[in-house]
């Protein structure tokens, strides 16, 4: 996973280091904007209200706030996970097309829930890099 990839999935415009964990740490602590979020939900092909119930923050909230607001340690950690899970997903099934497919089917390996409703949870995005990492080594549960 290339900083690069991971800037472009964030649509993070200014020059910033992802090269480190902490660099991670130093961004979700910067914390990352509404627009950087708005970005990624493009990304992942949803709605604003469907980013809400993933992401621990309101829509309300989300509808209030400017596109250079910055979002609290929480809720940037949390999207700076579903941006390395989609960089992920996208270098395990070769075109974010596919991916995004896989992440709205129900998967057998995950109980047969879709991988997107795990996202919303540490534990389950745990769950789905695990079982990307599978798939990407011909693992099959």
């Amino acid at each position: 996973m290339t900083q690069t990839e991971l800037a472009r999935v964030l649509g993070i415009k200014e020059k910033v280091s992802l090269a480190s964990r902490f660099d991670w740490i130093d961004l979700g602590d910067r914390g990352l904007t509404k627009a950087e979020l708005l970005h990624m939900a493009g990304q992942l092909g949803l709605s604003v209200p469907q980013m809400a119930e993933i992401l621990p923050v309101t829509e309300r909230t989300i509808q209030r706030y400017g596109p250079t607001h910055r979002f609290n340690k929480t809720v940037s950690e949390h999207l700076l996970q579903l941006a390395e899970i989609t960089v992920r997903g996208t270098e395990v099934f070769g075109r974010r097309e596919l991916f995004l497919a896989w992440l709205k089917a129900p998967c057998p390996a995950l109980g047969n829930r879709k991988p997107l409703a795990l996202l919303g949870s540490r534990f389950g995005t745990e769950l789905v890099l695990d079982e990307l990492g599978r798939i990407e080594h011909g693992v099959v549960s």
